[in-house]
């Protein structure tokens, strides 16, 4: 959700002096992309909108920091999310410490061919598979771009464990994606059979 610096200090300069209407509006404008960053965290739909409900109180409790001028609005809620979503399943997870020994990356590589088999659910289907501590490590490096050392701070665990948790997840996804291709494409070749 792009919003103009304006619509911004609007909204962050209601929220500050707690008026209802800008704090309701704030909530129904990151909705359902907040909503989305925790269900991609967290193993079920109710523990994703606890944490939900959470992280927007943290959002209205801390509202008064933020800096229209040094960031996006919408960034810093989804970090704030992020987190507590990460703080939310950290109970739940259970990181084996192991280290990993330099693999290459090659050999988790997914062709294109694959990938254009399938859709965005399918993925996401699949990445849900995964143990939640190795899809909690995938999402953080892949989908949110951060580093071995800023996830194993977020879910302190060693550097080590961060990357063997991605190399696990890489692996186990490049097999059940395949499947899923192979699957798909006997589908699509049924169908159009039947035409």
């Amino acid at each position: 959700m792009n919003l103009t610096k304006k619509q911004a200090n609007k909204l962050v300069t209601g929220c500050i002096d707690n008026n209802r209407k800008a704090q309701e509006e704030l909530y129904k404008l990151f909705y359902a992309d907040m909503l989305r960053v925790c269900i991609n965290y967290l193993p079920d739909r109710e523990m994703a909108k606890e944490a939900f409900n959470t992280g927007f109180l943290k959002v209205f409790q801390s509202i008064k920091n933020f800096d229209t001028e040094k960031g996006e609005l919408g960034g810093w809620i989804r970090k704030i999310m992020i987190f507590t979503s990460i703080d939310k399943c950290r109970s739940e997870l259970k990181f084996n410490h192991l280290l990993i020994t330099d693999r290459d990356d090659d050999e988790f590589f997914i062709s294109p061919d694959i990938l254009e088999k399938l859709f965005f659910d399918d993925i996401l289907k699949e990445i849900r598979t995964l143990p939640l501590a190795t899809q909690t490590v995938f999402n953080l490096s892949v989908l949110d771009g951060f580093s071995h050392k800023e996830i194993a701070a977020q879910l302190n665990i060693s550097e080590g464990t961060s990357r063997w948790h991605l190399s696990e997840a890489k692996k186990q996804l490049k097999g059940l994606l395949e499947t899923s291709a192979k699957g798909a494409g006997r589908q699509a070749e049924r169908s159009g059979k039947t035409k």
